[in-house]
């Protein structure tokens, strides 16, 4: 009976969070989310996305400063997700630039193989000059735009990275309690 007893009294009850998030972040949870009282308990490949991973979390259902490690969560989880969001704008513009131009070159190589075409050979050769500068410069130019807002947005990113450290600080203080 005391056994019983002894069994009851360390008995833990579990609740369990699966999050599905990009590759690129998954150190980040796996590191952040212990200070919220999660347990890492495995991951796997999303079904959905090849670029994405579920990750699998447990903690005790009695844990102190609930509410408080819900609240300082969120706020993990929303800078995470800027974090994310930053790093896809550095390549959003640079790629959209990159395909108008190199569409515009495609225009131009077709206007020179109609051309060539209809015999219209210095006509052909006029057109094929931009196409091919249409092809050749859109890698300059994702380059250039890249960089530029990489250099833009990584103050951004650090001090999200650095938010992220404080609000982990403060939810592992709360474990501590």
């Amino acid at each position: 009976m005391s056994e019983i007893t002894r069994n009851e009294n360390n008995f833990i009850g579990y609740e369990y969070k699966d999050i599905t998030i990009k590759r690129s972040l998954e150190s980040i949870y796996a590191d952040g989310y212990c200070n919220f009282g999660w347990a890492l308990e495995g991951t796997s490949n999303s079904v959905h996305n090849i670029n994405s991973v579920t990750m699998k979390f447990k903690r005790d259902r009695k844990i102190r400063n609930k509410v408080e490690l819900t609240r300082l969560q969120r706020q993990f989880d929303a800078y995470a997700s800027e974090i994310d969001a930053l790093e896809q704008s550095k390549v959003i513009r640079a790629s959209v630039v990159a395909y108008i131009i190199g569409v515009i070159g495609t225009a131009f190589m077709a206007g020179s193989v109609f051309a060539y075409m209809a015999d219209m050979l210095p006509l052909s050769i006029t057109l094929a000059i931009p196409a091919f500068t249409g092809w050749i410069i859109p890698y300059l130019v994702y380059c250039n735009i890249s960089k530029k807002k990489t250099n833009k947005v990584a103050p951004l990113i650090d001090q999200k990275y650095d938010n992220i450290y404080d609000v982990c600080e403060k939810a592992n203080a709360l474990l501590a309690k």
